[in-house]
């Protein structure tokens, strides 16, 4: 099995990436954004993906999008939305991976979205709800809009950055692990 890495396969990778970690942040921002890019030609899909750049898809995905960022305003709902959005941001990740990965083997297409971009949402999501609850209990809540308008803006950046310039958007994803990385080092307890 050969790996054709075009230019054209490497971006796609990126840009999987970058709205993967996105999702970590909010789930539906980066599909809404990966939508918007489909709908308007800035992004080609594979083939079986395409109806993500559909009108319809683009409405309720849109729709989605903004409840769900509306909804994280809220302190306690966002610690309860956060529960879902846990495994939900394993499958968005993933699937934003799989469409847009271009010009690979599907075993590999797979396996990249499932360990590159599940894993990669999965884990900001997971570091962004204890972040959250650390900000309920610590706050009573009053922190939570707080958190909410970074994860938020976060979303936003990388997603912008994940459509018009892929590789930036991978380095930011490798910026944005370190840190979750050092903070949960800072926050384990000592043995």
């Amino acid at each position: 099995m050969t790996m054709n890495l075009s230019p054209d396969t490497i971006l796609s990778i990126f840009l999987g990436i970058g709205l993967a970690a996105s999702v970590g942040f909010r789930v539906f921002l980066p599909l809404f954004a990966l939508s918007l890019a489909a709908h308007f030609g800035a992004w080609e899909l594979n083939e079986n993906w395409q109806w993500i750049g559909s009108l319809t898809a683009l409405v309720a995905l849109g729709v989605a999008t903004l409840v769900e960022i509306f909804a994280y305003f809220i302190p306690w709902l966002d610690n309860a939305l956060d529960s879902i959005a846990v495994p939900l941001a394993a499958v968005a990740g993933t699937a934003v991976m799989v469409s847009t990965i271009a010009n690979l083997d599907p075993v590999v297409t797979w396996s990249l979205a499932i360990i590159a971009g599940g894993g990669t949402a999965t884990a900001i999501k997971g570091a962004n709800a204890a972040g959250r609850l650390t900000s309920t209990t610590t706050t009573g809540g009053l922190a939570n809009p707080l958190v909410a308008t970074i994860e938020t803006g976060t979303a936003v950046a990388v997603s912008t950055a994940s459509i018009l310039v892929p590789p930036i958007a991978a380095i930011l994803v490798i910026i944005i692990l370190v840190i979750i990385f050092r903070i949960y080092r800072k926050l384990r307890p000592k043995r």
